[in-house]
């Protein structure tokens, strides 16, 4: 099995895993009080979704794995990876920039919010290109910070526990990174047109990029 070697990632990760150890229940609350919100970036993903073998980076606790029919998952922070070994995943302790499996493993990968938090987005976006076949595709859903919720995010950070140690990035930003890794083909999805907190239905998503804060982006390593 080919493996990256990133020896100094776990040193790295561990103040923002601690993190998410120490607030899993207040993370798991945030979704649960805005179910809308939770739901309309549900829906913007699973239309992203080919078929096949999946497996989600950073699955936290399972909210959107185990919803979406993803059997697999790579979780660093303990917390999460119980409550989602429960949720009926099977979860591995990894990180994004060193995935413990072999070259062509899935068919795709997904990354929620994952990108985030990451040491390296390079070389995330390396190794899921590697554990993919040669037809795979990243689905990477995240926060615009160009978007009214990325900039107010940015603007608060050192207000929240989970955004502290947060990078956001911009959706060319995250294009440019995919391309270096090698896909070739992109659609994008957006949702979150209003403040979470005042969503009080699913939004539905829309084409594009642009005008909704949580953007979705597939990218294929292979144009038909």
């Amino acid at each position: 099995m080919h493996k990256a070697s990133y020896p100094d990632e776990r040193v790295m990760n561990m103040a923002k895993t601690k993190t998410f150890d120490d607030n899993t229940s207040r993370y798991e609350m945030w979704f649960s009080r805005n179910e809308a919100t939770y739901l309309s970036e549900l829906e913007a993903i699973r239309d992203m979704l080919p078929g096949g073998r999946g497996v989600e980076i950073g699955v936290g606790t399972g909210l959107f794995a185990a919803p979406l029919g993803i059997k697999t998952g790579i979780e660093p922070s303990k917390n999460m990876r119980r409550i989602a070994s429960e949720r009926g995943i099977e979860v591995l302790d990894g990180v994004a920039e060193d995935l413990p499996f072999s070259d062509g493993s899935f068919d795709f990968a997904l990354m929620v919010t994952t990108i985030c938090f990451v040491d390296d987005i390079n070389a995330s976006f390396r190794e899921a290109r590697r554990v993919l076949k040669p037809e795979g595709s990243l689905i990477v859903a995240f926060v615009d910070r160009e978007s009214p919720l990325g900039m107010k995010y940015q603007e608060h950070r050192m207000e929240s526990e989970f955004y502290m140690d947060a990078t956001f990035f911009t959706v060319d930003e995250l294009v440019y990174s995919l391309k270096k890794a090698g896909f070739m083909k992109f659609m994008f999805n957006q949702t979150i047109f209003h403040e979470p907190e005042l969503i009080d239905d699913v939004e539905p998503f829309r084409e594009g990029y642009g005008e909704g804060s949580f953007v979705v982006i597939r990218a294929d390593l292979s144009i038909p």
